[in-house]
């Protein structure tokens, strides 16, 4: 790094991913900063620099081997190591600890016989909040929500037909005499007394109404007549099915009952497409490719953070449409990653079962070899990406 880079990082201040310390700085309070950023996005300390942005610079001897054996190694767990460089801006040694999002989340400090868990909000570090707990459980793979109980559930809520169909036609299973107590071992059903409730998954997939117990497996379609947000919407409607078909006797013909999906997609047909003749046939032209519309709602369910209480959003403007899926992304992943066909999944049962039915391939590249190139080919434009701690937005131009 430059001495202009340093210069150019202390004139913007400490933020959500910039931290001043001076070189005296408790072994302890140091590990704090480096687990607050290791939680959430990553981010740098700049030892040697004081709080109103003045180089004091650094003169403790040894520094980076008591980084290694007595704040790392001693205070945070587990391990994560910083990146190191030492600058000299105006004849004093600075030192930039540039910490990595941590990919085996949840960091703590130990401290007097202590775990804490901090995170970053803005320029300081807190204690994490019960909520965000699960979140960072989840994106380090030690939680599963998606195996947690739907409260008050019970089996008779989810439909028999579906997950029948699925076990008997779809993995084979011979006849099967005792179902409640197959889908016990199955993680469809869980709990540690009877009656025994449904899982998040089994619920969001089988359960004949969803969104009784698990308001958020639904989805949000609103159409707005312009380019932007506006009270006056031409649709506005959450709807409620099961996260797959239902394909009766016939799996070679169309589903009985169709997926959640297929209904945003057979809703939107009116607002985003229309029949066009040519020379003496008539031919609908959609104004985004219907098979990028299938894999990013399919993609939006899947990897969905099921901790979030909103519903997967689906925003049509004149010029635009948007696909949100609440949370942010899984296990360090970053748009970039994404877009070179990088694949980490949260909810890895639900995935699996879409596999199964054929919504998508299991290799993770559908955004790199079909979303952009498919777009890109039908509208003339790249879609775009948005990843927040909040949601995961993909944004896709109207065919002009």
């Amino acid at each position: 790094m430059l001495q202009s880079e340093i210069l150019e990082l202390v004139k913007q201040g400490e933020g959500a991913k910039l931290e001043f310390k001076r070189d005296d700085i408790r072994p302890e309070n140091l590990a704090k900063q480096i687990v607050s950023f290791a939680n959430m996005n990553g981010g740098r300390i700049l030892l040697g620099v004081e709080n109103d942005g003045t180089f004091s610079g650094v003169q403790r001897a040894g520094l980076q081997e008591w980084l290694m054996d007595c704040v790392i190694g001693k205070y945070v767990h587990p391990r994560i190591l910083p990146d190191y460089e030492e600058v000299a801006v105006d004849n004093k040694k600075i030192v930039v600890l540039t910490v990595p999002m941590g990919t085996a989340k949840p960091y703590c400090l130990k401290h007097n016989d202590r775990q804490d868990i901090y995170v970053r909000y803005g320029n300081t570090c807190q204690l994490v909040a019960r909520e965000h707990l699960g979140r960072l459980l989840e994106s380090g793979g030690l939680l599963a929500i998606e195996r947690f109980p739907v409260h008050g559930s019970v089996a008779d809520e989810l439909d028999e037909r579906r997950y029948q169909e699925y076990f008997m036609h779809i993995l084979g299973e011979k006849e099967i005499s005792d179902w409640p107590d197959f889908l016990a071992r199955r993680g469809f059903l869980v709990g540690d007394k009877a009656p025994l409730n449904c899982s998040y998954f089994a619920y969001a997939l089988f359960a004949k109404n969803p969104q009784r117990r698990l308001p958020q497996s639904g989805v949000r379609v609103t159409v707005y007549p312009g380019n932007e947000k506006d009270y006056s919407t031409l649709f506005d409607e959450d709807l409620s099915l099961p996260l797959l078909e239902y394909r009766g006797r016939h799996a070679d013909q169309p589903p009985v009952e169709m997926a959640l999906h297929e209904k945003v997609i057979t809703i939107l047909q009116a607002y985003i497409s229309k029949e066009c003749l040519h020379g003496i046939t008539r031919k609908r032209q959609w104004d985004y490719h219907q098979g990028v519309l299938r894999e990013l709602l399919v993609n939006a369910f899947v990897h969905r953070d099921w901790s979030k209480q909103n519903y997967v959003r689906v925003d049509v403007y004149n010029d635009r449409l948007e696909i949100t899926s609440p949370g942010a992304l899984a296990n360090g992943m970053t748009v970039e990653k994404i877009k070179d066909g990088g694949q980490s999944r949260r909810n890895h049962v639900c995935a699996r079962i879409f596999r199964r039915y054929g919504y998508f391939e299991d290799r993770g590249m559908g955004i790199r070899y079909k979303v952009i190139p498919l777009t890109l080919e039908h509208s003339g434009r790249e879609p775009e990406f948005e990843a927040t701690e909040e949601h995961f937005k993909v944004r896709l131009w109207k065919k002009n």
